[in-house]
């Protein structure tokens, strides 16, 4: 796998510090855990809401990536189209890497 981010996120979860989903990403902003909120490029326009709205509310930074839900998959080995990381080292290594692609077009969601 050459793509940086993918790889890194792979890293992360097996790490154990990757929550996926929805729900659980909600629940992982809720409680303080999470850093930042990651959406694939193809998520659902109405379940990205309710996860920003908790995400403003806990003041994480929330991207989509220029990566689709199957790309996510692919490289998670889980049907992923949003997710959360829980570790301040990945959070800030993933920010800046998300951030440097986004220059070039991309989506923060502040």
């Amino acid at each position: 796998m050459n793509d940086r981010i993918l790889s890194l996120l792979g890293l992360c979860r097996r790490a154990g510090k990757l929550v996926i989903g929805a729900d659980p990403t909600i629940e992982s902003i809720n409680k303080g855990k999470s850093k930042i909120v990651i959406f694939a490029n193809d998520f659902s326009k109405n379940s990205i809401k309710p996860v920003l709205t908790a995400a403003h509310s806990g003041n994480i930074k929330a991207f989509c990536i220029n990566r689709s839900k199957d790309e996510l998959s692919f490289a998670l080995g889980k049907l992923c189209g949003v997710l959360s990381v829980e570790d301040k080292g990945f959070a800030e290594k993933l920010s800046q890497l998300i951030e440097n692609e986004n220059e070039q077009g991309g989506e923060l969601y502040d």
